[in-house]
């Protein structure tokens, strides 16, 4: 029987709906193989959402994504839009998209593509079979609690507050998350926080520690954010999998994108509960100095439609089928500029697409 499925398309700025084309094009393509119908609504968000409704999360677009299977976004944002008050940036929209989904857990896999090796910034002694999961908890924290604002203090001088809070019931789900997660890879899970100086941060560690008997066969460990961060760049084939809160997510898992050499290479997964559509997008930002002009490099976005497969509908023979293609031109030495190598061959994005159908 073919398997119908609704998903949410989300190009945004930039870049976004040049690779966004790319990557249906290639969805198309391996549709039939598998007995699959893919349903595409496009939706606005972002600085696109802003030009067009003056809201960067039309409820439009919210609704559109709540009764669809999957959404599937590329990049927001640019420079045009960075002086607009808070409420209004396109940034606001993805948070709140992530909020209106209740999608609590973000994974960031960092992978050393052995095609690339040579483009990371590390000695290939270091990041030669790299491979690590980032579990990022997406909906708390301190980009969430409250109070938050900029108050004027008695004397009049202004003072601007961020809480960062999280109850047990949060540290909970995304730390099983993170447990689940490493069952299905190495069978190692290192809980991130700053348990030294912060409250908050020493619940996290009494939470992780309590659930951590209900999965015997993962080993636990635990470090603090700024060892952390000094460990990834030092040695980071210790870790397999990490699970870290909103604010150290954000900034760990952009560190270890970039062992790889090429944060346009790397997809990510944001996961709420089961049965509820998650959302899948690369990494990488909108680059609007490049938008337009056919330069971009779309496998981020195969990459994360490849992660929608297997973490979203649950087709991970599809899933693999992406991922093997986008090794394939690789292998066969088709590069976008931004992983450009010397014996390579050069090409923009819509020629990149292109390929990666003739590889299928």
């Amino acid at each position: 029987m073919t398997r119908q499925y609704r998903i949410t398309l989300l190009p945004g700025d930039g870049i976004g709906p040049e690779i966004m084309t790319v990557t249906v094009a290639v969805l198309k393509a391996i549709a039939p193989e598998f007995d699959l119908q893919f349903e595409f609504t496009e939706a606005l968000i972002g600085g696109s959402a802003i030009e067009a409704t003056g809201n960067p999360l039309p409820e439009a677009t919210l609704k559109t994504c709540k009764n669809s299977d999957a959404v599937l976004l590329a990049a927001i944002g640019g420079y045009k839009w960075d002086n607009l008050p808070r409420h209004q940036r396109p940034e606001t929209g993805l948070l709140g998209l992530r909020a209106g989904l209740d999608l609590f857990a973000n994974l960031r896999p960092a992978t050393i593509l052995p095609q690339l090796i040579d483009a990371s910034s590390l000695k290939r002694e270091v990041v030669e079979g790299v491979d690590i999961m980032v579990v990022r908890e997406l909906t708390g924290g301190i980009y969430f609690g409250q109070p938050k604002g900029i108050f004027a203090t008695e004397t009049g001088e202004k003072r601007g507050v961020n809480t960062m809070a999280y109850t047990e019931a949060e540290v909970d789900r995304i730390a099983r998350v993170g447990f689940e997660t490493a069952q299905k890879r190495g069978g190692k899970l290192c809980s991130v926080d700053k348990a030294n100086v912060l409250d908050v941060s020493q619940l996290w560690r009494d939470r992780v520690v309590l659930l951590a008997a209900e999965y015997p066969k993962v080993e636990l460990s635990h470090l603090y954010v700024d060892n952390a961060a000094m460990q990834l760049v030092r040695a980071p084939k210790q870790f397999d999998t990490i699970v870290t809160g909103n604010l150290f997510g954000d900034i760990l898992s952009d560190a270890a994108a970039m062992l790889t050499g090429s944060i346009g290479m790397l997809p990510s997964a944001s996961l709420g509960a089961p049965g509820k559509p998650g959302v899948f997008e690369p990494v990488h930002g909108s680059a609007p100095d490049i938008a337009g002009q056919d330069k971009a490099n779309p496998l981020a976005q195969i990459l994360s439609a490849a992660m929608m497969l297997r973490y979203g509908l649950d087709q991970p023979e599809a899933a693999e089928k992406l991922e093997k293609a986008t090794s394939k031109v690789l292998d066969d030495g088709y590069r976008t500029g931004d992983i450009m190598s010397p014996g390579c061959k050069l090409v923009g994005c819509q020629e990149m697409g292109e390929v990666l159908l003739k590889a299928l």
